[in-house]
């Protein structure tokens, strides 16, 4: 998130992509376009076409080593990418280093949400797992308030900014070394002593045979499988198939990058001075900490379908509200007066909160618990690709099809939060309290899915007989 507040730089632009730069500068140029620039976009993109692969490489590296070997090497990625950026001398460098960010994402992003969701018991598991969110966004928000203040720094301001990032990637690979392994994942490696040992450590009692019973009884079938991303294709697997798919869809499809990505370009074709677009983006990052919160203190005892609803009205009115104001009072060469901006400035903020306690945490957390042991690691891989594909399809395609849409971006994108909505409404079970071992029960019971799951273990059960 670093690189949002970077590409506003003029020092980065002059050195790196000199014809954005020159751009920026003409007064008359249309406010849409100003950023329009492939190779720029390219910059931001390329970290998660990187992160795509990645986290399919992590998947069998998550199942077969345990989820600290993919949270360790995605902190050492993350680490050089970091270096790697900050000493940049040219494009290529830059570009290398992203890569090497993205790879770090993918194995973080593969690992992280996996580990917490294993750990923790059912009835915190949602506030649990959002602690993977509320890093992300505390995150967010301590990289704009360092852009903020380095983009005072000349010339050298926006080389601190992407070096720091090498800070949480030190964290991160330390943690992973000292932290000890889930005891599913100790269990499906074959290691079932250390793993109760574990089990009973986090849950503070040695009085957790139901449980671990549970995970061996997992375990067992896990290892009955031997391709879990074929596996993952089966009928019955269908439901949670087609959720580790358009969960993450849905969550790039809110909108949230052109706020999270491109805060200070979008301020500043707007109208806003650079300082004024870097505060605002800063603005949105602690606003979109402060809401992930919420969404700690009340999945648990809301539940997650409530949430993921109430979030996406509330987005789809602010995105309307703002292209409304751009349509009516911001053209191609005029800038929004000070009021309006200020109400573009508001609304953008209640979106941002909105999906902070919605499909901020959720778009992670229910794919990440709604798995069985024996396709886990391969449903999470397949979330993380979803989500780094559109994220890196969005990434690449935004400052043209800002220059392209204008205004009406904003409706492209809250046309699609009304989908997700009603998507949620009618297919989404409530998994709010539901061990993580026995989540198959709600789809047998939900009134769409149970169609899917029971015939086909009714055609299982029609074909031993057969063959009996």
């Amino acid at each position: 998130m670093i690189t949002r507040g970077v590409t506003s730089m003029d020092e980065f632009l002059r050195r790196f992509f000199y014809s954005v730069y020159l751009k920026k500068q003409h007064i008359h140029e249309d406010n849409y376009c100003k950023y329009n620039n492939q190779v720029l976009a390219a910059f931001t993109s390329s970290l998660y076409m990187a992160g795509l692969v990645a986290s399919l490489v992590a998947s069998p590296i998550t199942r077969n080593y345990g989820r600290r070997a993919s949270i360790i090497c995605g902190g050492i990625s993350f680490f050089l990418g970091a270096v790697l950026n900050a000493a940049a001398i040219n494009l290529g460098m830059l570009l290398f280093g992203r890569i090497m960010l993205g790879v770090g994402i993918g194995f973080g992003n593969q690992a992280v949400p996996l580990y917490l969701s294993e750990m923790a018991p059912a009835h915190l598991r949602g506030c649990l797992n959002m602690m993977f969110q509320l890093a992300t966004t505390l995150g967010i928000f301590t990289a704009n308030m360092i852009n903020y203040g380095t983009s005072k720094l000349h010339p050298w301001g926006w080389r601190l900014s992407l070096g720091l990032a090498a800070a949480p990637a030190f964290v991160m690979t330390v943690r992973g070394m000292l932290l000890p392994e889930t005891p599913n994942s100790l269990i499906e490696q074959g290691n079932k002593t250390k793993g109760r040992r574990v089990l009973e450590r986090i849950r503070g009692t040695e009085n957790v045979d139901a449980e671990f019973e549970d995970m061996v009884d997992a375990s067992e079938l896990a290892r009955l499988v031997k391709h879990p991303l074929r596996n993952i294709l089966k009928r019955r697997n269908r439901p949670q198939l087609i959720m580790a798919i358009l969960m993450p869809t849905f969550q790039i499809l809110t909108g949230i990058n052109i706020i999270l990505f491109y805060a200070p370009v979008l301020f500043q074709s707007m109208g806003f001075k650079r300082a004024a677009s870097l505060y605002s983006s800063a603005l949105t990052g602690a606003v979109l900490a402060s809401s992930t919160l919420v969404s700690m203190a009340t999945v648990d005892r809301w539940g997650r379908r409530i949430l993921l609803i109430t979030g996406g009205i509330q987005m789809i009115i602010c995105q309307v509200i703002v292209a409304i104001i751009l349509g009516l009072k911001f053209g191609s060469d005029k800038e929004l007066s000070r009021g309006y901006s200020i109400i573009v400035v508001v609304f953008i903020c209640l979106f941002v909160a909105a999906f902070g306690y919605s499909w901020g945490p959720l778009g992670w957390t229910v794919p990440s618990e709604i798995f069985p042991l024996e396709t886990r690691s391969a449903g999470q891989s397949i979330t993380v690709t979803v989500n780094l594909f559109f994220t890196f399809a969005i990434a690449q395609s935004f400052l043209s099809l800002l220059c392209v849409m204008r205004f009406g971006i904003f409706l492209f994108f809250s046309g699609w939060i009304a989908v997700m909505t009603i998507f949620i409404y009618l297919f989404l079970p409530e998994t709010k309290g539901v061990p993580i071992e026995e989540m198959m029960r709600l789809w047998e019971k939900h009134w769409f899915w149970k169609k899917i799951v029971l015939e086909d273990q009714q055609a299982k059960n029609t074909n031993g007989l057969n063959h009996a």
